[in-house]
């Protein structure tokens, strides 16, 4: 006895021709024969031509192999959506393969060449970005008292969720549970805070999807100072650290600033506190807050 075929409901019907679509779309734009794709990925021709026809009944596993096999992200074959325009998919793969810096730099240009969807509402939120010394907390403070908003460390906030000092959060837990911790607190900040003036730590700008966040939701400023400045702060702040090894400890110092050079310029705007006082630097910061409003 021959199976009848298992009838669908429209909307599940409509999804797998979209499906199938998709599959068969990809699989012509990398020039593939039905054949091929089925030795490629390990998916049988039977099956292949049941979901390209809109009949598949497939298991997620086998469309994983598929999806590898067409070099084409799962989730856009499995989309609800009707899918993208050829230009959008083959840009998504292009992004894809860029660093997280380059993909940092990407995002700014498309941002400047066509604008944001709502550039003025991260206004009411400044993020002072850059190396510790620069001056971000003592500026940050003054700011946010001038504006009569709450000032937030965020390294202080991410203290006070792990219950360790700073120190230990890297030497028992790693970097990699640091930055968890940081997205966790900054996302928990902006949650709670419509407006608030954010001192980040150093480091934030290394980790794209936290940094991407931070500035799409507030207003960035890059405090910055020259090397040398970095570290007599550093070192009339109490820690004596780098003066046991100054040479060396200058020399990560620039290379650090270098490395992330790119990456800190990406802010909004640009505050040299080298040679200056802080009263100065502050009518220099709050100046440059009030014409960006």
């Amino acid at each position: 006895m021959t199976a009848e075929p298992v009838s669908l409901p429209d909307e599940a019907g409509s999804y797998l021709q979209q499906l199938g679509a998709r599959v068969r779309d990809a699989r012509t734009r990398l020039g593939l024969s039905r054949k091929a794709l089925a030795g490629k990925s390990g998916v049988s021709e039977r099956y292949l031509a049941q979901l390209e026809s809109g009949q598949g009944n497939i298991s997620i596993l086998l469309l994983r192999q598929v999806s590898g096999a067409l070099e084409t992200p799962l989730t856009e074959l499995l989309s609800e959506h009707d899918g993208h325009p050829i230009e959008l998919t083959l840009l998504i793969q292009y992004l894809e393969k860029l660093s997280p810096k380059k993909l940092l730099q990407a995002k700014a240009i498309l941002s400047s060449a066509f604008g944001e969807h709502d550039p003025l509402a991260r206004r009411n939120r400044i993020a002072l970005i850059g190396l510790r010394g620069a001056g971000k907390s003592t500026l940050g403070r003054r700011l946010a008292e001038s504006l009569g908003a709450p000032f937030v460390e965020l390294n202080e906030e991410i203290q006070r969720e792990a219950g360790v000092p700073m120190g230990e959060i890297f030497s028992l837990y790693g970097d990699n549970a640091y930055r968890r911790l940081e997205r966790r607190c900054l996302e928990r900040v902006l949650e709670r805070n419509d407006r608030a003036v954010i001192s980040a730590g150093g480091g934030l700008v290394t980790e794209p999807s936290t940094y991407e966040l931070l500035r799409n939701a507030c207003f960035t400023v890059w405090v910055k100072a020259s090397p040398e400045e970095h570290m007599q702060r550093v070192i009339a702040q109490g820690d004596l650290r780098p003066m046991q090894g100054r040479e060396e400890a200058m020399a990560d110092l620039r290379r650090i600033l270098a490395e992330r050079n790119e990456l800190y310029g990406l802010a909004d705007a640009v505050i040299d506190t080298s040679n200056k006082t802080v009263d100065a630097s502050q009518e220099e910061l709050q100046n440059m807050y009030n014409i960006s409003t």
